[in-house]
């Protein structure tokens, strides 16, 4: 059974230690407005996301995709560090965290000022060549997409977590996708789309992160993928204590010494609030 948010006094017991290594999700930026895959705000999501294999097939499916991201990037490039995300930040100027690892791909942990972040599934502000591997920023990519796309405009108020917008067909139709502007090759997000592998490299490196960690501590995160549960199967097998911070219940509860079913940026407010002796506030940028 998941505890009560009355149990922030355990947490703090496990965080204030130190060598605390966090895996977030996307439940810890639904207070920037961006809506997650499997949480409360994730019921109503509409789209299915794009996989690796529709995306390099199909040149209608990459129109289609651009012109959503094109979109939906709007809203993520508004998007601003929550509570959560201060949080988080001030816990690692504090010397508590040995490092992030984040599912998500909205930059929100750096923007907070985190500095040890690892992007499990990459970053939406960077684009990739899959010809000749050249990574560009996505500002550059939304000034090339504008230019050519002078007439097109659409909005929508359906913004999926991975970033794109729900279209029709309609507003979809027209729509102009640019190549590398280095070779002409395909462009795609520098993010793991579904059905690709994150590269091995990532893979080890969050490995070593949480398995050189005092405890692990998981925020946002329902853990029904492998790709972020992996590493909680990895910690419960070595013995390292897990907390997880969760609205509803999560993959890894079996395998947690403590759970909290409560909202992200309230419960990490109080719980840094708490560790300083509520002496200073959380600094925000």
């Amino acid at each position: 059974m998941r505890s009560s948010t009355g149990n922030v006094a355990e947490l703090m017991e496990l965080v204030g230690r130190g060598g605390v290594a966090v895996l977030s999700g996307a439940g810890l930026s639904t207070e920037s407005g961006i809506p997650d895959y499997r949480g409360p705000t994730g019921l109503a999501r509409r789209a299915e996301p794009m996989t690796y294999q529709k995306f390099v097939g199909s040149a209608e499916a990459r129109r289609r995709y651009w012109a959503r991201s094109h979109v939906g990037w709007r809203q993520m490039e508004r998007a601003r560090p929550n509570a959560g995300h201060q949080a988080v930040a001030e816990l690692e100027r504090r010397g508590l965290l040995t490092g992030i690892v984040t599912q998500n791909v909205d930059g929100l942990h750096q923007a907070a000022g985190a500095r040890r972040v690892i992007e499990l599934h990459g970053g939406l502000d960077r684009v990739v060549c899959l010809t000749c591997r050249e990574r560009t920023s996505r500002a550059e990519l939304e000034r090339r997409l504008l230019e050519a796309n002078p007439g097109w405009r659409v909005t929508s108020d359906e913004i999926n977590p991975d970033g794109d917008a729900t279209l029709t067909d309609e507003q979809v139709g027209g729509f102009r996708v640019v190549d590398c502007a280095s070779c002409g090759g395909m462009l795609k997000p520098d993010v793991v789309f579904f059905g690709e592998n994150v590269p091995r490299t990532r893979v080890d490196e969050c490995y070593a992160l949480v398995c050189g960690a005092r405890v692990l501590l998981v925020l946002g995160s329902s853990l029904t993928v492998r790709s972020g549960r992996r590493f909680v199967t990895k910690a419960a097998e070595l013995g390292i204590p897990i907390a997880i911070v969760n609205q509803g219940p999560t993959g890894g509860d079996a395998e947690a010494e403590l759970t909290l079913d409560a909202p992200l940026g309230p419960t990490l407010t109080h719980l840094t609030t708490r560790l300083a002796g509520g002496s200073r506030p959380i600094s925000r940028r």
